[in-house]
């Protein structure tokens, strides 16, 4: 029986790839920063990524390391560099004096074009790292991920059943159920010529991406409200919606400043020369459905 390391495991991502992983029958050690619930194949490893000892004893033993684990929001675009780029280089490390070769790492679209955001930035490095970290290496650049335990996607749900969806202007985005996207990592662990050294770009059904109304649409949709409508908003509206949110929600704040840098590209379109083999993996998602589940959990968690 296989062992893998996940980082980040008790996060939106990391809970979703932590139950593929265990459905598949592997052991799990994985890092986190509080006391988590006991579970049957899984050694919780107290710590962070800037605590070399932890991660050195999250490494021990494993066969495959899944690097999820990361910064994706801030008031402080600083942040970014110590979580994400220091954070990996740490995680790399360990890997490296543990002998443990197999290294998945979540980087994300925004790390195609790293001079719109500070976040895009801190992943692009990041990727550099493990590329030249001389380990056997997959990068796995996920879309918008939503599903059940996300909470980014939650105002524009809240904002579709009132009936008016606020979106960046003109653009196009691909999405990833979090259960696809945690069925994808897990596919990766074991150790396989094709997906060595391979950089994945994964979406949904519909390789062409969703229109910023089509997705509004289809959200409304899903709670319930057919007639939901998408309101483009101008860039300098999203930058005042970035300070009032930040004012309001502190740390919280789902819209940012570097958020909006990269909301307002108009392409975030997976690449379909970067899609993962169909031996390896498929998804299975599609956005109507999808979009319509994650509704439902809102509403089962009161959210909505």
């Amino acid at each position: 029986m296989a062992t893998v390391a996940i980082t980040g495991a008790t996060g939106f991502v990391g809970k979703a790839t932590l139950d593929v992983a265990i459905h598949k029958g592997l052991k799990v050690r994985a890092l986190t920063r509080r006391n988590a619930e006991p579970r049957e194949r899984v050694i919780w490893v107290p710590g962070t990524l800037d605590l070399v000892e932890a991660l050195e004893e999250l490494a021990s033993g494993c066969d495959a390391i899944i690097h999820i684990a990361g910064l994706t929001s801030t008031p402080n675009p600083s942040r970014f560099e110590a979580a994400n780029v220091t954070g990996t280089a740490n995680m790399i490390a360990a890997a490296k004096s543990k002998g443990v070769e197999r290294f998945v790492f979540v980087s994300s679209l925004s790390a195609r074009e790293p001079e719109l955001s500070a976040y895009g930035a801190s992943k692009a490095k990041a990727e550099t790292l493990v590329e030249q970290s001389g380990l056997d290496w997959t990068i796995v650049r996920p879309p918008g991920v939503y599903g059940p335990g996300d909470k980014d996607y939650l105002d524009l749900f809240k904002a579709a059943k009132l009936g008016i969806v606020p979106v960046p202007p003109e653009g196009k985005s691909s999405l990833i159920h979090v259960e696809d996207l945690a069925r994808l990592l897990v596919a990766l662990v074991p150790v396989n010529p094709v997906t060595r050294g391979q950089t994945y770009e994964p979406w949904d059904d519909n390789a062409f991406g969703y229109s910023h109304t089509e997705l509004a649409e289809m959200i409304g949709e899903a709670v319930g409200n057919s007639g939901a409508k998408a309101i483009a908003l101008p860039p300098a509206a999203m930058k005042l919606g970035a300070q009032i949110d930040g004012f309001l929600r502190g740390g919280k704040a789902k819209l940012t400043q570097d958020r909006v840098g990269y909301m307002l590209h108009d392409d975030w379109v997976c690449d379909l020369r970067k899609a993962p083999p169909i031996s390896i993996w498929q998804a299975v998602w599609g956005g109507e459905a999808g979009l319509k589940m994650t509704a439902e959990w809102y509403k089962e968690q009161g959210l909505l």
